[in-house]
């Protein structure tokens, strides 16, 4: 026995060990599951599968990059380097470049981002003159997205009355017709998006016999993290692969499955006993990560889910602390007792800023949180917020990479052809599209050779437009011999991107060619570690494949800064943090009001709550606001049913006000009741009391209905007493003194207050 194996438990070491048909493995959550994955690869590799015959499929770069890391550890870096181990969009990526000229495509395509498709398609709605307030980009994107996952092709699209009948009834009746002229741009450009890499790689298992057989004698073994999380083109695409050997192993947990929105399908899943009857069930069901009572709160939770894999997630660490439950009366008071939370936990010295995460359903509620830490100098970062490559000086630079590669590639070429400023405007443009829509070609024809097209443009423009085309195919021809830094190198400064930035000298302009800069970094490092890795694939194309195939989660949060991570419960799924705050616990926010009407989407957002419990290792703190700023006002809020669902043996209720729909004995305390008193502003209350006080000379005890020392809650700031009556008619103020927000100055004309009984 390998010491590795040593290492797991018994029911970890049973799954590695199995080989003898189909696997599935149920992980609960912080159960090890990476750790199995990582070993049965490893097991292989020591039992004669040689590594290019394995193929293991993640959903992130993260997840391939650590697991390749950990067999290397086990048993040979060179022996790891030659495994197919990668995300399902670089591997089909990588299948497809391969074999491209069987589905008619060259194999220098390039990858259209999510900007990209909707600018593509966006365009398209102008053309057709749509009301782009109806045919909204994002919304056309996502239809077509779905469509995609879910195998249709556009052909298909507009052949299907049942989505003929949808479109018309959610009146966008000419959906498919978008999708005909995006899909027949997409294959004239040379490009596909990302839903293409696994819709194509389909087509080309299913149109080529050959092909599949080829890839289904080279993978002795295939791999799949995350299962519950593929939708029907990844599953299909993993089913055709195995058909004949059935040797596959599936890691994932039901009760994770929080993707639908991306058209991943929990009945892969579920339902994959039924597809491979064969198949050995193996369950992971002690959790590493947290304390008793966190794992024992989630598993009453998730328990009222019908659609589940039965298991019973047990933990053997210390019981821990119950789940605190805490009510708020606004979201601004919500914020306050968050982040007075942290600082009382940190002030024995146990934590930094960096034990801390708070969840949100929706990214929209980051705002008020935002300026809260920020008022408190609570150090914090906000995940999710623009990638590196997202930047627009980055997508200029790459932009031209990308014509380089493939000039055909038409949201590249609109991107450069005017930038930096060459005299080719939006007119011109416009004009030479439409030239290439008539003609159905790309636009590169067209700038070739406008005459051939006949685009009406001036002698002087077609002069600014050759000098374009001539200094793209100098790119093109210097990139057969240049390697991919020096090709980068030349682009910037030739192109005249370097002067612009260059010229710049805000702190913005220096930020803009900094990143520039590391943009070159990042190729000169990507050449070195792959020679150094003895690897070939080192090309420009190589390198613009690995940027567009980096995933939202690949955006990792820096382990070593000591800051408050903020994110959506989604983006938080595999990760882990001492101590977690889920705001937001309220109907119609969570969940989600747009689940309200089916069970099946009410289940999603439950196992949503449960990864939002099980990111926590030693405390939970859950809360929620009566009233909350949404679309333009302040809205009453209640309580999330889902609170219901926990067993009141796991939580310790705390709060201002009685909750009487779950009938627990609560407690009167504040969020911070030893700093009651606190006041966030202080040299600001000061002022704001002084111009006050200076306003008016008409002091007074009782006036627009309020006393001085009336109790009063305001719809945002929360509870506060009447410190000050000012002022007459239109000008009579109250000065207020809340228990969370120090003192205020409000014009009783407009204030939203109202007296406590």
């Amino acid at each position: 026995m390998k010491d590795y194996l040593l290492e797991l438990n018994d029911y970890q070491r049973d799954a590695v060990l199995y080989d003898g048909g189909p696997s599935l493995v149920v992980a609960g959550a912080g159960s090890g599951k990476t750790r199995v994955l990582t070993y049965k690869i490893a097991h292989l590799l020591d039992n004669g599968y040689q590594p290019h015959t394995i193929l293991a499929l993640t959903f992130t770069n993260k997840a391939s990059r650590e697991m390749k890391a950990r067999i290397s550890a086990i048993t040979d870096e060179y022996v790891t380097r030659y495994l197919w181990m990668g995300t399902f969009h670089s591997i089909f990526c990588s299948i497809l470049r391969r074999e491209a000229r069987y589905i008619g495509y060259s194999s220098d395509f390039t990858i259209y981002d999510a900007t990209d498709s909707k600018n593509l398609i966006k365009d398209i709605i102008k053309e057709m003159q749509l009301d782009e307030k109806v045919y909204r980009p994002g919304l056309i994107h996502s239809r077509i997205s779905n469509a995609k996952n879910g195998l249709v092709t556009s052909k298909a699209y507009v052949q299907d009355k049942g989505f003929r009948d949808y479109d018309y009834r959610s009146k966008v009746p000419l959906t498919g017709e978008i999708y005909q002229r995006y899909s027949a741009r997409c294959y004239n450009a040379g490009v596909m998006d990302f839903d293409d890499l696994l819709l194509q790689t389909n087509i080309l298992f299913r149109d080529h016999a050959e092909v599949l057989r080829k890839y289904q004698d080279q993978f002795r073994y295939v791999l799949v993290d995350e299962y519950q999380d593929t939708n029907l083109a990844q599953h299909l695409i993993v089913r055709r692969l195995c058909e004949n050997h059935h040797r596959i192993f599936v890691v994932g947990d039901d009760a994770q499955s929080i993707y639908s929105f991306r058209g991943a399908n929990i009945d892969n899943m579920l339902r994959f006993q039924d597809n491979y009857p064969t198949c050995r069930v193996f369950k992971l069901e002690r959790n590493y990560r947290s304390t008793q009572n966190i794992v024992d709160a989630a598993n009453s939770l998730i328990t009222k889910n019908k659609e589940q894999i039965q298991k019973t997630v047990y933990s053997e660490k210390e019981k821990g602390s119950k789940i605190v439950l805490v009510s708020s009366y606004s979201d601004y008071d919500e914020a306050y007792m968050v982040s007075s939370k942290i600082i009382d936990m940190m002030h024995d010295g146990s934590y930094s800023f960096s034990d801390f995460a708070i969840l949100y359903r929706t990214n929209a509620q980051s705002r008020v949180l935002e300026e809260t830490l920020r008022n408190r100098m609570i150090k914090y970062k906000v995940y999710g917020a623009q990638s590196f490559y997202q930047r627009k000086e980055i997508k200029d630079v790459i932009a031209y990479l990308r014509v380089i590669i493939n000039p055909k590639d038409e949201e590249a070429m609109k991107r450069i052809i005017n930038y930096p400023l060459r005299g080719i405007g939006g007119t011109t443009l416009d004009r030479l599209q439409a030239a290439a829509v008539a003609g159905n070609v790309s636009l590169w024809a067209v700038i070739s050779n406008p005459a051939a097209y006949k685009a009406p443009i001036s002698k002087g423009t077609e002069t600014k437009i050759q000098l374009f085309r001539r200094l793209i195919e100098g790119f093109v021809e210097a990139n057969r011999m240049a390697t991919a830094v020096e090709i980068a190198e030349k682009v910037i400064k030739e192109s005249g991107i370097r002067d612009v930035l260059f010229n710049d000298t805000s702190v913005e302009g220096i930020g803009r060619l900094q990143n520039v800069q590391e943009l070159l970094n990042a190729i000169n490092q990507f050449v070195t570690m792959r020679r150094e890795q003895g690897l070939e694939d080192v090309s420009l194309t190589d390198f613009l494949m690995e940027v567009a195939l980096i995933t939202d989660q690949d955006n990792d949060r820096d382990e070593n800064a000591d800051k408050v991570s903020m994110m959506t419960v989604h983006a938080a799924k595999g990760l882990e943090f001492r101590n977690v705050f889920i705001v937001g616990m309220e109907n119609d926010l969570f969940p989600s009001a747009m689940s309200m009407d089916s069970q099946r989407a009410i289940e999603e957002e439950r196992r949503l709550f449960y990864v939002a419990i099980t990111r926590a290792q030693e405390n939970c703190i859950i809360t929620f606001a009566q009233n909350r700023f949404r679309n333009g006002q302040t809205n009453s809020a209640m309580p999330s049913f889902f609170l219901e669902d926990i067993e009141k043996q796991y939580l310790d209720v705390g709060g201002e006000i009685e909750l009487p729909a779950y009938g627990f004995a609560t407690e009167q305390k504040t969020p911070s009741s030893s700093k009651s008193n606190y006041r966030s502003i202080g040299k600001a209350d000061r002022v704001q009391k002084t111009d006050a006080e200076s306003s008016s000379s008409d002091k007074a005890q009782s006036l627009g209905g309020f006393s001085v020392g009336d109790k009063v809650i305001h719809t945002m700031f929360g509870e506060g007493e009447v410190s000050t009556l000012e002022g007459k008619n239109e000008n009579a103020k109250a000065v207020i003194t809340f228990t969370n927000f120090g003192a205020k100055t409000l014009l009783l004309k407009y204030a939203k207050l109202k007296k406590v009984q």
